[in-house]
């Protein structure tokens, strides 16, 4: 059985690390098909670390013919034309930056639905996902998210310049921001993918209310879910260690993304 291509647009921290993942077997029954970065330095690195020259793609459209799944890690100010681009094509699609698609979401998963594609989602760098998938077949009160990253993982979020926030020097916790999932992936498209991915599984970004913290105290990005259902009272915390590349991100959002990866071609199906 043909093993399922995989290609991957954007080579930065993220896109790197999948692409090695899969390289090395750890995805699953998947091979890499191709791999793409509108800044050329980017692929070619990726390319002579995985001594793979032959899979960097001169552009998006051959990446896409090429793939069976083309795997979004580029941004979210193109995540969704990425996307949109792939399922025209007939192409499933797996989404990184889940914040520039959550305002269109019906719109591709109709267009999925036309072409016979999926569109995947993985859970990132949160936990809870599958407990509130469950919770949400019934009645959600509310749900609230609270994220934590030391100062660093800010660094030129344009929100907070305008705020006139200094994040270097600071002393004690300091909340950036309180309000909207809508408007907090809006504000912070690089640092709160998991605010989107919350929604969507949820009561949508305009119910889920969100919290950003940038504190001295921690080196890892925290992240703090609290729902109220029928069901029940759901909390988690997760504790994530900072990708290695870039501290805007999560090591386990790599993961989340490998883990969905491996599940696809499989015949038994753990959780929801």
């Amino acid at each position: 059985m043909r093993r399922l291509r995989i290609g991957i647009v954007g080579c930065g921290a993220i896109g790197s690390s999948l692409a090695q993942a899969i390289v090395r077997g750890s995805a699953g029954g998947v091979q890499l098909a191709a791999f793409y970065d509108l800044d050329n330095l980017k692929s070619a690195a990726l390319a002579k670390r995985l001594k793979k020259k032959s899979l960097a793609a001169e552009n998006l459209g051959v990446l896409i013919r090429n793939s069976d799944l083309v795997v979004e890690a580029a941004s979210a100010k193109a995540s969704f034309s990425i996307a949109k681009r792939a399922l025209a094509s007939g192409k499933s699609i797996m989404v990184m930056s889940v914040g520039g698609i959550v305002r269109g979401f019906n719109s591709l998963s109709k267009l999925a639905a036309r072409n016979n594609c999926k569109v995947y989602l993985p859970s990132g760098a949160i936990s809870g996902i599958d407990a509130l998938k469950a919770a949400n077949t019934g009645k959600i009160k509310n749900i609230t998210l609270i994220t934590t990253k030391n100062p660093s993982g800010f660094k030129g979020v344009e929100y907070v310049r305008q705020k006139g926030i200094n994040l270097f020097g600071l002393k004690k916790d300091v909340v950036l921001f309180s309000g909207k999932a809508k408007d907090a992936v809006r504000y912070f498209p690089q640092n709160i993918n998991v605010a989107a991915v919350l929604s969507l599984a949820g009561i949508g970004i305009s119910k889920t209310r969100v919290k950003i913290i940038a504190s001295p105290k921690v080196s890892r990005n925290i992240h703090e879910i609290k729902i109220e259902s029928a069901a029940g009272d759901i909390s988690t915390r997760t504790e994530n260690i900072l990708h290695p590349d870039n501290p805007k991100t999560s090591y386990l959002a790599v993961l989340s993304a490998v883990a969905v990866l491996r599940q696809i071609p499989e015949p038994v199906r753990i959780g929801t």
